[in-house]
């Protein structure tokens, strides 16, 4: 049994934590929204591995990393916290983009509105 996978996953998710407040992209802006939103992705893709488990898709094996504590038969507790850090990933990610892309556009609408030649005193528009 080593804590070293899971100790991994929950400094990862640490990280993103850090980020999220830090440029207050996800749980920062609506944390209900935020806790269903990653709470949906985290039952989606726990049912998905369940199912993947049901067919013998995916199989747990013992190894040196991991703490062994099976939550069900061929599903670690560190699958779980693995796909809690992929969801969180997946939202910072999305709502950082979004935030660039945001930027980008407000920036590209001064630069435009700069570059327009205004209408001298007098003229007509």
């Amino acid at each position: 049994m080593s804590l070293v996978y899971l100790a991994l996953l929950v400094a990862s998710i640490g990280c993103m934590v850090l980020l999220d407040l830090r440029f207050r992209l996800f749980f920062r802006v609506a944390p209900a929204r935020a806790a269903i939103t990653l709470a949906a992705g985290l039952a989606f893709l726990l049912a998905w591995d369940l199912v993947g488990i049901g067919l013998g898709i995916f199989l747990h094996t013992p190894n040196t990393i991991s703490t062994g504590i099976l939550l069900a038969p061929h599903l670690p507790l560190e699958e779980v916290v693995f796909l809690a850090f992929l969801c969180y990933l997946s939202m910072v990610l999305w709502t950082g983009a979004l935030r660039i892309r945001a930027a980008r556009a407000a920036r590209a609408a001064r630069v435009s509105a700069a570059d327009r030649p205004r209408p001298t005193e007098g003229a007509a528009p």
